[in-house]
């Protein structure tokens, strides 16, 4: 095993380290780098959870806070993110003991998204998130959504 190949050449380290692990060759493992890539694995799957939430949210408030401009776009938008929060909880049933945390910082992201994206004051924007979990993930929610996939 190269010592370097992690550094060097990441796809021919991930080859090497797989074909170590199918033929049990565990004194050999690069244990480290190993280690260090299934804690980003794992911090990867919330990252996603957090950001799908922030897409989610800030066109939750664009659709609330700027009805004059409601696009079927945003419509799509809404809904997709709520499938892939869905899917992504199917994969990873424990990353439900972190959606707490990923609301806060998704509401952190949407907000920042509305203020990049429109002329919304932060003044008229909520302080904390205005839709429950429940609401976030729920199709038929605001009422007036109205598309289905």
């Amino acid at each position: 095993m190269q010592t370097n190949l992690y550094e060097s050449d990441f796809y021919a380290w991930t080859i090497e380290q797989t074909e170590l692990l199918q033929r049990r060759k565990l004194d050999h493992l690069d244990f480290d780098n190993l280690i260090e890539e299934i804690t980003s694995l794992g911090k990867q799957q919330q990252q996603e959870l957090r950001n799908r939430l922030g897409l989610l949210i800030g066109h939750l408030l664009k659709w609330q806070y700027q009805s004059e401009k409601r696009t079927r776009s945003w419509q799509v938008t809404i809904q997709l993110q709520r499938q892939e929060i869905y899917d992504l909880l199917q994969d990873n049933p424990s990353l439900k003991s972190y959606l707490d945390k990923a609301l806060l910082q998704g509401f952190r992201l949407g907000l920042a998204q509305v203020l990049s994206e429109t002329p919304i004051s932060k003044k008229v924007l909520p302080d904390v998130c205005p839709y429950s979990l429940t609401e976030l993930l729920d199709s038929n929610f605001p009422d007036d959504i109205g598309i289905e996939f």
